[in-house]
């Protein structure tokens, strides 16, 4: 007798499906790309960022070839150095810390809020006494928007400006999302931001940008970007890096913004999905009102002890899962000499032991979410 056939895998995110949506679109721009040949800084970069600062009521944008790069340009263009500390979270990709230390500054890791995962602004008046006891000077603080939605900047804010302090906001996950109508890209000295393919709002392939209202911060990165050039690109008057976006790139994500607004309503329907069909078995996100996330993921918590047997299971009925991030940055090898805020960080080492993301992304029809939610509802039990 023959074993029965494995149910059909689920894409966690569907590429594919958009690309049916706006696949003509996009090979047409890209054809545009192709005839005029600007392979480098191409007429479509401009386009692309002046549409990107509309989107969100940014007044500068400056595009570059990561979110990574985004991060980076900024503190280069900040003069961020040695004996510096910035503070950031630990439950989060690692690039966030990763450009603190390029620079030879000090990252210093904040807990978490356990409703939201976004950094606990009660951590970071901790962070800035362990910084001067440690006799560095604090300079600016990088919260990450988690998952798809906006930290807690009116409090994030507040204390920097008391403190003298930069905020720049690591929207890589978060681009479209909103605090009461205002949007990220909005907040603080700077936001940082990442196309990469996985992104609510991606490419094909790496890209990021850095949105300002500061238009000083927005020409000095602008020089750096491209080596630090001056007026003539053989006249360098810093030093800078390689960081720009292709215009092929430019124009793919021109055309994936023309169905971005649509795409975010239709995330949000998909997690209110799953929030009511998932509650009563699971911590279901957490969403402050007021606020709108986009939905990098939809992440649920679980027991720890029960995680890797629950994906499993989801496994073998064709549902992927994936966990961000199953160790916080303080405990990683490169990065577990570097001071953490006051005796610890409790809720994003519970954390990271307990969350669990599912598919999530627009193209996520009924039929499929069902599937999913039977299959976690009796993965769970």
């Amino acid at each position: 007798m023959n074993a029965p056939a494995a149910p059909e895998p689920i894409a966690f995110i569907d590429l594919a499906a958009q690309k049916q949506r706006i696949g003509p679109a996009v090979e047409a721009a890209i054809k545009r790309v192709l005839d005029h040949g600007q392979y480098i800084m191409g007429p479509e970069v401009k386009t692309f960022e002046a549409q990107l600062g509309a989107f969100c009521g940014a007044t500068h944008v400056v595009s570059c070839a990561s979110g990574t790069d985004a991060l980076a340009l900024v503190l280069m263009a900040k003069g961020v150095k040695p004996g510096d500390a910035v503070i950031c979270p630990t439950f989060t990709f690692c690039a966030t810390a990763e450009v603190v230390a390029w620079l030879g500054a000090t990252p210093i890791f904040v807990d978490s809020t356990p409703d939201t995962f976004n950094i606990d602004p009660a951590s970071l008046r901790q962070a800035l006494e362990t910084a001067r006891s440690l006799g560095l000077r604090p300079v600016g603080i990088i919260p990450v928007d988690l998952f798809g939605l906006a930290a807690d900047y009116a409090a994030i804010v507040a204390m920097a400006e008391a403190e003298g302090l930069w905020v720049l906001s690591d929207a890589a996950q978060s681009f479209g999302a909103s605090v009461h109508g205002r949007k990220v890209g909005t907040f603080g000295l700077a936001t940082a931001t990442s196309f990469f393919p996985a992104k609510p709002l991606g490419c094909y392939g790496d890209g990021g940008a850095i949105l300002t209202e500061d238009a000083e911060l927005a020409a000095l990165m602008r020089s750096l970007r491209v080596h630090g050039q001056g007026s003539d690109k053989y006249d360098n008057v810093r030093i800078g890096m390689t960081a720009r976006l292709d215009t092929i790139q430019a124009a793919i994500l021109i055309e994936k913004l023309a169905v971005f607004a649509d795409e975010i309503e239709a995330r949000n329907r998909v997690a209110a999905r799953y929030n009511a069909a998932l509650a009563d078995v699971c911590q279901v996100p957490f969403v402050p009102d007021g606020h709108v996330s986009v939905w990098a993921q939809y992440t649920i918590l679980v027991p720890g002890d029960r995680r890797d047997a629950i994906a499993a299971t989801l496994k073998s009925a064709g549902v992927p899962t994936a966990v961000y991030y199953p160790m916080p940055l303080h405990k990683q090898v490169a990065y577990r000499h570097y001071p953490v805020a006051g005796n610890g960080l409790p809720v994003s080492e519970d954390l990271s032991r307990r969350v669990l993301s599912l598919p999530m992304h627009p193209y996520l029809d009924e039929a499929t979410q069902d599937r999913v939610v039977e299959a976690v509802r009796a993965a769970v039990a």
